[in-house]
């Protein structure tokens, strides 16, 4: 085994772990909201909130690492897949940055001083929504790696643009809107 396969194991690994388990917790809140299940939809938020430090943006980071160790040793930067790699890695680190984080947290805090309000589950409907995005943009950067298009593969590419427009289409139409129950 070579230096390369290793790198390229860790890579793969801790993409895997990254995307996976992010993509879990995000079906486990969508199948909560679907069925009107506001603790459901809770839990998994307080989840995600508690490991996005801890788990997912180390996660992240090693995937992020891994991949310029071998594009700096081995490919190199200059292919489109590189390219679109890496513009997907940047749109979903300012996602969850710009977004999860902050909306996340200002969630907690609205819960911890009223409880669960509207507001506060408006707050959880934000991240689903930008969840929807951003597993849209993991999907095409998962495409990218595999497939490695190159400007030549316009159906290649034309499906990828589909997957993006689709997590858009779906992060802005008809979500909705838990209430909490009048206990």
């Amino acid at each position: 085994m070579d230096w390369y396969s290793i790198i390229k194991f860790l890579h793969v690994l801790s993409a895997i772990l990254w995307v996976g388990g992010g993509f879990t917790l995000m079906v486990l809140a969508v199948r909560a909201d679907r069925a009107g299940n506001i603790e459901g939809m809770l839990q998994a938020m307080r989840a995600t909130g508690e490991l996005g430090n801890r788990f997912f943006a180390p996660m992240s980071m090693l995937t992020l690492v891994f991949g310029l160790v071998m594009c700096g040793f081995w490919v190199g930067f200059s292919d489109l897949w590189i390219v679109i790699g890496l513009a997907g890695y940047a749109t979903t680190f300012c996602i969850g940055m710009f977004i999860f984080k902050p909306t996340a947290d200002r969630m907690a805090g609205m819960i911890a001083k009223d409880g669960v309000t509207p507001a506060a589950l408006a707050q959880g409907q934000r991240i689903l929504n930008a969840a929807r995005i951003d597993y849209s943009v993991m999907l095409v950067i998962i495409a990218d790696m595999v497939l490695k298009p190159t400007l030549n593969d316009v159906t290649i590419l034309g499906c990828m643009a589909l997957v993006l427009t689709t997590g858009i289409a779906l992060a802005l139409g008809g979500t909705r809107r838990l209430v909490p129950s009048a206990a």
